[in-house]
């Protein structure tokens, strides 16, 4: 469907002050923004996920990236992954996931609220205390395994991405820790015990365990599975592959940096832009765009430029095809660090 009525106006709003229907002839989304609950999409994090596993089927790493991503997994160390808005940082973990069969990613996009508990694992103690006083009330709170019981624990728990990384199993998981640089300054240092020892404790079940069946309870994990944790001690036994990304808008402490392999990853050339377009947009759409492409290597060179913006300037201008290309890619690609 075109954006553009009989007279080649591709404007939806016109700024008239007269209504009008054009809102009925908006096209289809980009991928990337599309909410819709078409049947088969899943969530918003699945349909996440998959534009990731796109962009990381067009990451084709350096030799030298190869060879700091390939330690990484030698060592069992963090790696510590850097580089401008739209390098391909977050989709090197699934890259890495997809090709060793991994598994999906777990995921922990850091926030500047985000604890390190946050990522380890939750405990609703206000669902519980509700429970405990609904069975208390309708005479159930004595049977074993009631509501709230010390037996259904695990119900109230559910492991965050990290922890649920760390559980044991024979082959590693991947878990992206997503812009830790937006984390409070407290997150890098609070790491550094989880990521050194491969182990973390939940207090929660450390109490109660020898009251616990076989001193174990099952809890739900990140990624909606059960499973034992026995003495309320999590503990892995392939450490897992861990990618934590940042924007370099702060320094890290010198003891998580000394824990990580640092890959730094350099503004994209000609050919891994045009990967980055064909895996979002198709192969058409990334001919189509091979002007924009130059114009925005050509930009980048003198200004701060996420591939994002590239994408949507290709994706309107082929969109809305009536429009003055040029004029709206300066629109699109333009400063980041722009003076407030």
């Amino acid at each position: 469907m075109s954006a553009t009525d009989e007279s080649g106006e591709w404007l939806i709003y016109r700024g008239a002050g007269e209504p009008h229907d054009g809102i009925l002839r908006l096209p289809d989304p980009p991928p990337w923004r599309d909410f819709r609950r078409r049947e088969g999409a899943g969530t918003t994090e699945t349909r996440r996920l998959g534009a990731y596993r796109d962009q990381a089927v067009s990451l084709r790493p350096e030799a030298e990236e190869l060879e700091v991503i390939n330690a990484a997994l030698y060592l069992r160390r963090p790696l510590l992954v850097t580089g401008g808005p739209g390098v391909g940082k977050s989709s090197l973990a699934h890259s890495v996931a997809d090709e060793l069969g991994l598994g999906d990613v777990l995921r922990w996009p850091v926030v500047s609220r985000s604890t390190l508990q946050d990522g380890l694992y939750h405990y609703d103690a206000i669902a519980r205390l509700q429970d405990v006083q609904i069975a208390a009330h309708s005479g159930t709170a004595t049977e074993p395994g009631a509501p709230g019981s010390v037996e259904s624990i695990g119900d109230y728990l559910r492991l965050g991405p990290l922890g649920t990384a760390l559980l044991p199993g024979e082959l590693p998981r991947v878990l992206l820790i997503d812009e830790l640089d937006k984390s409070d300054i407290d997150l890098p240092n609070d790491l550094l015990n989880v990521l050194e020892e491969g182990e973390f404790t939940i207090p929660e079940l450390q109490r109660i365990a020898d009251r616990l069946p076989d001193r174990t309870a099952h809890v739900l994990t990140h990624d909606g599975r059960r499973v034992p944790v026995k003495d309320g001690r999590v503990q892995c036994t392939a450490f897992p592959f861990t990618v934590l990304t940042s924007n370099e808008e702060r320094d890290f402490p010198a003891p998580l940096m000394r824990r990580c392999i640092h890959l730094e990853l350099g503004r994209p050339d000609h050919a891994r832009l045009a990967s980055f377009v064909r895996a979002h947009l198709g192969r058409d759409r990334e001919r189509g765009g091979g002007d924009l492409i130059l114009r925005f290597l050509e930009r980048s060179r003198s200004e701060l430029l996420a591939a994002d913006q590239l994408l949507n300037a290709i994706h309107l201008t082929q969109t809305a095809p009536d429009l003055d290309r040029e004029r709206l890619a300066d629109l699109l690609i333009q400063r980041l660090d722009r003076p407030r």
